[in-house]
């Protein structure tokens, strides 16, 4: 399905844990991962200087923080983040057009300012904890993948890279969006993992084959006796 390094470059670690956790499972994936996820647990309480540590580490950062505010204010909280060194960045697709629209603004700012790559945006359609009823119980009468196509066609027609959603809705994504779209799926567990609060799930290997770009897993990795072990499974699953 994939050569073993396009596998590695396909799996982000969810890191959403203390300082000390995060940075021990870095050190003891580095030279296997080449991807991390920061999201809202770690960045609020230890700001920026989290992402410093995992760069400094040799890894990329997924920085998800789902901005969502008024356009003004994303505009500048997309150039603070991508300042920090995330090399992708989330938003939420429920803030609108305009609203992307100056995220992308404020990365391409800071890309400018700091020079190197811009960060990359992807917007945030439906959480992976949320089905049908949920949607129905905030007053989305449509159903999930409607949904989704709705809030991805918007981001990304205002200047988001890519969309986040669940595997379930990764094939229907890549048609929609065309194939240099960067398609995030969190809600990925291995053959026999724990689910958790996670409803619209799938395998790595099922979600690579959908159309998925990136794939986000963390408690079958993070949470495992063995790590690197752990992460080295999906690999070989997605390389078979």
């Amino acid at each position: 399905m994939l050569s073993e390094n396009e596998a590695r470059d396909a799996i982000i670690v969810a890191l959403d844990c203390d300082r000390e956790t995060a940075l021990g499972l870095a050190d003891s994936l580095a030279g296997h991962a080449r991807w991390v996820k920061v999201g809202m647990t770690l960045f609020y309480r230890y700001g920026p200087a989290i992402v410093d540590e995992m760069r400094g580490r040799g890894l990329n950062v997924f920085l998800d923080l789902k901005l969502h505010d008024i356009p003004f204010q994303i505009h500048g909280a997309a150039f603070s983040a991508s300042l920090s060194g995330a090399d992708i960045l989330s938003i939420h697709g429920l803030g609108g057009a305009a609203m992307a629209a100056e995220a992308r603004a404020g990365v391409e700012e800071a890309a400018a300012e700091r020079g190197g790559e811009r960060t990359r945006l992807v917007a945030i359609s439906v959480l992976t904890s949320m089905d049908a009823e949920a949607l129905a119980s905030i007053g989305v009468a449509d159903p999930v993948e409607v949904e989704v196509a709705r809030l991805a066609a918007l981001a990304v027609g205002a200047g988001s890279d890519g969309i986040v959603c669940s595997p379930q809705e990764a094939a229907q994504m890549r048609e929609l969006l065309g194939p240099d779209a960067l398609i995030v799926t969190p809600g990925v567990r291995p053959a026999g993992a724990a689910v958790g609060d996670q409803k619209r799930i799938a395998t790595p290997a099922a979600a690579i084959a959908a159309g998925a770009s990136k794939l986000v897993i963390g408690r079958p990795i993070t949470g495992a006796a063995d790590p690197v072990a752990a992460f080295e499974a999906i690999v070989a699953e997605l390389a078979e």
